[in-house]
């Protein structure tokens, strides 16, 4: 019998070379290059995706469009990240830090699916007791979670073709493996294989699959990044350390939006729901206070209001500093120079800090005019209005530019009370949302002069 030839892998892109590297010729990543041995490769692995059996060409008007009914979950915020519900076939990753919740969440949807449509749990990461200790603190009903502990992809599917599931969860695909390779689980030929043949049969079988993905200490998903174009959808599991509230972002959906979100509150019980996200980004304050603004940013289909607060104080430093929590700091050295440029303001003697209040992490250029005037408010030591918001970008030139779905943000300020609006003019709609009055802006100095 032939001896398995050691070749190298880069981790990253999953490229073989004939020797180490300290970077990666194909992906240009660092430290990556991993040593691995290259066995046969099994049977049917390039025999494609789709579980169709046929190669027939068809023309796409002649094939019938049956209207899939989706699987709702009963947890309306991951029903609401995967775009109402689980679709039949799809396979779905889910990532995340350690400890956050990824298999605290699929359990209790286990349970959840228990009386309605049958499911299947396979751990790799834990004994059936531990996982039965999990729910028992949770208080989950037990009754219908059928669990299985096994790490061999082939007894895995032997398992499934027997209990033929509507939904299967795999935790992990970093601990599972094919036995027709010889590398070691968690590799990149282990991690692409094993995908492969799990997105096969879930097409095949028209089952749901949910596969739980380690992440690297950068927060990428581990393995090579074919893993994440094989899938479906693409989930990631977010928190901010310390805090008890928990964010799942899509980001790839084959049957939804994008950079669509859901809430959670981790609680002794488990994961809860959180309807109203509005209400734990604000901080309450009775009293207006300086260097405090309200936006209404969009996270995939849903409004959210969240407070951005800025402190300006004089520097002591040859350097003074600047730090953004849950901002760009691109954007905010952006702002600072427009504030100088277009309003008149020096700000190159203070310390500037800004931070988004809950933990929120901000990616969209509505943040502008709140970040700008939050900046102001606290240098001026001016408090902005009660019950008022902001929203809008800031172009180099001054100008305050209109942002997408204004009048949905609008109406999402004036359900909680807000009375103002600090909005671009190209954004003011023809009729307001009753109690609320509009503040048309149309550059830097006009919002700065209004503030004052």
């Amino acid at each position: 019998m032939a001896k398995n030839k050691n070749l190298f892998q880069c981790e990253a892109c999953g490229v073989a070379l004939s020797k180490w590297a300290g970077q990666c010729p194909e992906c240009r990543e660092w430290n990556c290059v991993i040593e691995t041995v290259a066995a046969p490769q099994p049977p049917g692995r390039f025999s494609g995706f789709s579980g169709q059996l046929s190669n027939e060409v068809k023309d796409l008007a002649s094939i019938g469009h049956s209207n899939t009914t989706r699987m709702t979950t009963g947890v309306g915020e991951l029903d609401r990240v995967l775009g109402g519900g689980i679709v039949p076939g799809s396979v779905i990753l889910l990532g995340g830090d350690p400890g956050i919740g990824k298999s605290t969440l699929l359990i209790q949807l286990v349970s959840a699916l228990a009386g309605r449509f049958p499911s299947l749990y396979i751990t790799g990461e834990e004994s059936l007791e531990q996982l039965g200790m999990r729910a028992s603190r949770l208080e989950l009903s037990l009754d219908g979670i059928r669990c299985l502990t096994e790490t061999s992809v082939e007894q895995i599917l032997g398992h499934a073709e027997s209990e033929k599931p509507k939904l299967m969860i795999v935790d992990s695909i970093q601990t599972v493996y094919r036995e027709s390779l010889a590398s070691a689980p968690g590799s990149v030929a282990q991690i692409r294989e094993s995908a492969a043949a799990l997105v096969h049969w879930a097409k095949a079988q028209n089952c749901c699959v949910v596969l739980v993905g380690h992440v690297t200490k950068e927060g990428a998903l581990a393995g090579p990044r074919v893993l994440e174009h094989m899938v479906d959808a693409v989930l990631y599991f977010e928190s901010d350390a310390g805090s008890r509230f928990r964010v799942i972002r899509a980001v790839k959906n084959r049957f939804g939006a994008v950079n669509e979100l859901g809430m959670f509150a981790m609680t002794g019980k488990g994961l809860k729901e959180v309807k109203n996200p509005s209400a734990i980004f604000l901080s309450g304050n009775d009293q207006p206070v300086s260097g405090s603004s309200v936006t209404v940013v969009r996270e995939g289909t849903r409004p959210i209001l969240v407070e951005v607060q800025a402190l300006v104080d004089p520097s002591h430093l040859n350097n003074p500093r600047r730090v953004a929590l849950g901002l760009e700091h691109n954007r905010l050295a952006m702002m600072l120079a427009v504030l100088h440029r277009h309003g008149g303001v020096a700000l190159s003697d203070h310390d500037v800090f800004i931070n988004v209040v809950g933990g929120m992490r901000i990616s969209e250029t509505a943040a502008d005019l709140p970040m700008l005037l939050s900046l102001y408010s606290s240098f001026r030591d001016r408090p902005m209005a009660a019950k008022m918001i902001c929203f809008g970008e800031i172009g180099l030139s001054g100008e305050v530019r209109p942002v997408p779905d204004g009048e949905q943000r609008l109406k999402e300020a004036a359900s909680h009370g807000f009375t103002t609006a600090m909005i671009p003019a190209a954004n003011a709609p023809r009729k307001p949302p009753n109690g609320l009055s509009i503040v048309s802006l149309r550059n830097v100095r006009d919002s700065l002069e209004r503030l004052s």
